[in-house]
């Protein structure tokens, strides 16, 4: 076929064909590891696609094809009224976008196949959630309505309050936690409001796009597809390549996948995982994790994640294969990796894996540390950290941050990347492009989501209420260096003003964010610098040994002079 290829062992595409995503799959099953099957759609169809504004000719027939054979693989029929399959679509261009572009979970639950999910499983409360969620995932996709517009119907919908997200209310995932979920999941109300809910987000769809939500599976594929290479130009997107010097006309592949359901069951989640730690480089995995959830849920940061460790107790089976594929992974890449998964009844599936790219400290210990493990040499070491990363490497902290009784601290949350910043709290992304022309400005958000990535990119700092450590602004946040501070759970940003530590801040309020310790402070106090940590003394010790110049300069010209007698030799 010209357009779509296999997501298997024996595919010899680059990641340019086939994306940076589709490329790390084929890599874990030639791996051995767990892989839910499925297809890719190459980059140059995104490319015919924006430069025709149709889909090519052939690719109808080439999913139809594709299509079937996933079907014959898993023994299910997309749509079907029997055993359905759903599937997901995701975007993967060459160089990883994250949040940045479209994605559709559960497609192909039309009205049959969720009729027929519910026999099959006996579990209509999961049957109806899954479709709700692939609701959510097709109008946000293929319509200008946004999860908020949709939490607002759902919340309508259910009586519930607008304490969780929408999808939350009508499944019983409230903020309560999980025992509180657990015991709505089966109450006899559950079903009741889910089916009020699809029925209000079915209604609004219908008003917006003036026709009803395709109950052909095929036609729901067309359009996520359309709508995924569509995504390659939004303003997000496109501000995003250009602030990481990613070319615009490279496109993104799209990926179909049987679906794993990480709400399944008691003993299905959804998490992400570093084989080390991004904030120190420690040898430690580190992530999040989600039971009873899909994978939007924790990226997304609108729901409240547990740490990685929580499932070697809940589901140690599961651990323990997740162990073993970031040892492999990180075997493989010679270097920390970053695994997207989701787990069904107690196994274990994998969605992404790609090199984790630390950054500043962590960047520093890990090379240091993979050199002593004899992973890498020592010059391979010095020429993997980079003057940015030791900019970065010593740890400012807010004086506050160690004060007795945390004084001056307006609230905490987790840190999500290091550095310490000072700017105007703005509660929007365009408040956020408008008040940075006249300084620095803190952008302070309940979580952010893609679209807010132009204020993203001109804030100083980023604090949300909500998310951990793997949600999007945490993730954006790393990969531009930015000090973040994520799930703050005394704050609330209500209009134009943040509510914290019993203080209402009006937009334009001066604060501080400590993104190691995770402190919120109210105005500009001090700052301190960590000293020189051990693993930076023995890098900058390597490359005074290869520079042949152990005088006394600074760290980042002894760095340099190492990496230019390293490019001259042979």
């Amino acid at each position: 076929m010209r357009w779509i290829h296999p997501l298997s062992p024996d595919t010899g595409e680059t990641a340019d064909a086939i994306g940076g995503k589709a490329y790390g799959l084929v890599l874990l099953r030639r791996l051995g590891l767990p892989v839910p099957p499925g297809f890719v759609i190459g980059t140059d169809a995104c490319r015919a696609f924006l430069r025709d504004g149709r889909l090519p000719d052939g690719l109808d027939d080439e999913l139809a094809v594709a299509v079937a054979a996933l079907e014959d693989t898993t023994r299910r029929r997309l749509g079907g009224s029997g055993r359905p399959l759903a599937v997901s679509v995701r975007s993967g261009g060459r160089e990883s976008m994250p949040g940045m572009m479209t994605t559709v979970l559960n497609l192909g639950l039309t009205a049959a196949a969720t009729a027929a999910l519910a026999a099959e499983t006996g579990d209509t409360r999961f049957a109806l959630d899954a479709r709700l969620r692939f609701l959510y995932g097709f109008a946000t996709a293929t319509t200008d309505l946004t999860a908020e517009t949709l939490d607002a119907v759902v919340s309508g919908a259910t009586g519930r309050g607008p304490d969780a997200t929408a999808v939350d209310e009508a499944t019983g995932h409230g903020p309560g936690g999980a025992a509180a979920g657990e015991a709505a999941r089966h109450g006899s109300g559950d079903a009741g409001r889910l089916s009020r809910a699809i029925h209000e987000v079915e209604a609004v769809i219908g008003r917006r796009t003036g026709r009803p939500v395709p109950d052909d599976a095929a036609e729901q594929l067309r359009l996520a597809v359309a709508a995924v290479f569509s995504s390659w130009d939004t303003p997000r997107a496109t501000t995003y390549r250009e602030l990481h010097a990613i070319p615009h006309d490279l496109g993104t592949a799209v990926i179909v996948q049987a679906m794993v359901f990480g709400n399944r069951d008691d003993r299905s989640g959804t998490g992400v995982a570093f084989s080390r730690d991004p904030n120190t480089g420690e040898r430690v995995p580190f992530g999040e994790v989600l039971f009873g959830r899909q994978g939007e849920d924790v990226v997304s940061g609108r729901s409240s994640a547990l740490p990685l460790r929580d499932l070697a107790d809940r589901e140690p089976g599961v651990w323990a294969a997740l162990l073993d594929a970031l040892d492999r992974v990180e075997a493989h890449h010679r270097d920390a990796c970053y695994l997207e998964f989701t787990f069904e009844a107690g196994e274990l599936w994998l969605l992404q894996a790609r090199p984790g790219r630390f950054t500043g400290a962590a960047a520093v210990r890990l090379a240091t540390d993979l050199a002593d493990e004899g992973v890498i040499g020592r010059h391979e070491a010095l020429l993997r950290v980079s003057p940015h990363d030791l900019r970065h490497a010593r740890a400012r902290r807010l004086a506050v941050a160690g004060g007795a009784g945390g004084a001056g601290v307006l609230a905490r949350g987790l840190g999500a990347c290091p550095g310490v910043v000072a700017g105007r709290v703005a509660t929007t992304a365009d408040g956020a492009v408008r008040m940075a022309a006249e300084g620095p400005v803190i952008l302070v958000r309940p979580e952010t989501s893609p679209l807010d990535m132009r204020g993203i990119a001109v804030a100083a700092g980023i604090v949300t209420a909500r998310g951990g450590p793997a949600s999007h602004a945490a993730i954006v946040a790393r990969t531009m260096g930015k000090p973040a501070v994520v799930g703050v759970p005394d704050l609330t940003v209500t209009g134009a003003s943040v509510r914290a530590g019993g203080q209402v801040l009006p937009e334009g309020t001066l604060i501080s964010i400590d993104g190691t310790g995770g402190e919120v402070v109210l105005g500009s106090p001090s700052v301190t610098t960590a000293a020189t940590g051990p693993h930076l003394l023995r890098l900058l010790e390597w490359a005074d040994e290869v520079s042949g110049d152990a005088s006394g300069r600074p760290a980042g010209q002894r760095l340099h002079a190492a990496h230019a007698a390293l490019r001259r030799r042979p």
